[in-house]
């Protein structure tokens, strides 16, 4: 069985196969893709920007998509940079300048009230038009300055209080146990396997 995850980071590909743990489920990605064209993200949640990639993932290929779409809610902010999250700081991308620009947006918010969480949407659509939404959340706060070299994008300036480290403190292992994203795709898991062999195409 075959299944394509909506994405062209290889770093979620291999998070997912190591979730399923399933020799018979083979991950794809958009890489395997060449002529993919990506789809605009006009949803006003996670979960729409999610169901949108997913959604199209499976139309254009026939199989059982899924796809994410996950970023950082501060509440101090009203929940920005949220579906924004990646590119905050506007175009092109970059997560120096993202952070640079929540930094400055907080310099005068209360240590106590910098609370803020990831947040993640996972949708999986097959290609019977069934979509089946799966989400994870981690709750932190923002620290004032960068911590740590491991991560990407917001990790080095959210801060676990239960770990007393910053996400981008954390070890690999330890990240995946408890992020938003892992959360999710560890509720997807056994539709997943309750659907396998039900694909309309097995490209």
């Amino acid at each position: 069985m075959k299944i394509i995850l909506a994405t062209q980071n290889q770093g979620k590909v291999r998070e997912l196969r190591e979730f399923l743990g399933d020799e018979a489920i083979e991950v794809l990605s958009l890489l395997d893709f060449p002529d993919w064209e990506d789809v605009e993200e006009t949803g006003v949640t996670f979960a729409d920007n999610a169901a949108l990639k997913a959604r199209a993932a499976s139309q254009r290929t026939g199989m059982i998509a899924l796809a994410d779409d996950s970023g950082l809610e501060v509440d101090a902010l009203g929940g920005a940079p949220g579906v924004y999250s990646a590119r905050y700081a506007g175009e092109p991308k970059d997560d120096e300048r993202n952070i640079d620009k929540l930094l400055h947006a907080l310099e005068t918010i209360p240590e106590d009230i910098k609370t803020a969480r990831f947040r993640c949407a996972l949708v999986m659509a097959t290609s019977f038009g069934e979509e089946y939404l799966t989400e994870g959340a981690v709750e932190g706060r923002i620290l004032t300055e960068r911590r740590g070299s491991d991560g990407f994008g917001y990790d080095p300036v959210f801060y676990l209080p239960e770990f007393a480290r910053s996400m981008a403190e954390l070890t690999l292992s330890e990240k995946n146990t408890i992020s938003h994203r892992a959360q999710a795709f560890r509720k997807v898991i056994p539709i997943l396997q309750a659907l396998k062999g039900r694909q309309k195409v097995d490209t």
